[in-house]
């Protein structure tokens, strides 16, 4: 059960920074944990406090943590023994940058953890680049919003599926092609499928990649077999905190080329209905607690 409790505040580590949350994106991954179906955070971390990433002000740093300073406004990545629900959070200082000055907190909150798993999905494993055509699965949601705006910037051809009632928000993101049911109609000759959905929708997507693509997600497994017989390359990946990568993330929100879609906002002492309007899905882009 997720109930609002006061502890007792740790301090940070020596290359750790102690944050005032003032936002905390809510995420998929945080009712997984509180169901027990996430391998990393077992029944011994309890009680355990959700929240994979903030933005805020630095209150105290670390003895060798250098890269920020006390009133330094922030945004990152919070450990996976979580924390970011709270109204302070420590951080490693590797896994933050300097909030992006066109963004409020509860904008920047919502990049960290999706905007890096889209990031690091389209570049870093995928490979993506300019002229390359990319079918994003799942293309309204906190991670696939993100995955959409970073695939234009780069000059790809941008097609995504999405549900019923979120096609034009799909289209608002820039994609060149939204469907919410028989993507293999135009789906053909891919270079690379971003798979956030998984099953039977990734079973349709195989056979749409030319020779030599890639198929990258961030849920099962895919079948090398499958991708041997195909001549494709298929992985699965999960995210890395990166602070540089996010501060180039924040350039592009800057320059206008990204902006967090937030669908709610909920007070902290809401959490518990922030997450299950989560849980429940069809979420376009985000939900996001604000902090006092």
């Amino acid at each position: 059960m997720l109930r609002v409790e006061r502890l007792e505040q740790s301090g940070p580590d020596a290359r750790q920074i102690l944050v005032r949350v003032r936002a905390a994106s809510v995420n998929p991954v945080d009712f997984k944990i509180r169901s027990g179906k996430y391998p990393s955070v077992k029944g011994d971390r309890l009680p355990y406090t959700p929240g994979r990433d903030v933005s805020g002000i630095v209150e105290t740093c670390g003895a060798q943590a250098t890269r920020f300073q006390p009133g330094d406004a922030v945004f990152g990545m919070v450990p996976v023994f979580g924390g970011g629900y709270a109204e302070r959070a420590v951080l490693d200082e590797r896994a933050v940058a300097d909030m992006p000055v066109g963004l409020d907190h509860v904008q920047a909150a919502a990049i960290p953890l999706a905007g890096q798993t889209a990031y690091q999905g389209l570049f870093r494993r995928g490979k993506l680049k300019a002229g390359e055509t990319i079918l994003i699965h799942g293309g309204s949601g906190g991670v696939g919003h993100f995955a959409i705006q970073f695939a234009k910037a780069t000059g790809a051809r941008v097609l995504t599926t999405v549900s019923t009632e979120h096609v034009d928000f799909g289209r608002s993101l820039g994609a060149d092609m939204v469907k919410s049911q028989r993507f293999e109609e135009v789906a053909k000759d891919l270079d690379m499928v971003f798979d956030l959905i998984d099953g039977e929708t990734r079973e349709r997507s195989w056979d749409l990649l030319k020779k030599g693509g890639r198929l990258i997600s961030t849920l099962t497994e895919p079948s090398q077999d499958r991708a041997k017989a195909l001549g494709v390359t298929a992985m699965r990946y999960t995210v890395e905190p990166d602070g540089e990568e996010l501060a180039e993330i924040g350039r592009l929100a800057d320059a206008g080329k990204l902006k967090p879609h937030i669908q709610a906002t909920f007070p902290l002492e809401q959490a518990a209905e922030a997450l299950a309007s989560v849980e429940r899905g069809h979420t376009a882009g985000k939900v996001v607690l604000t902090c006092a």
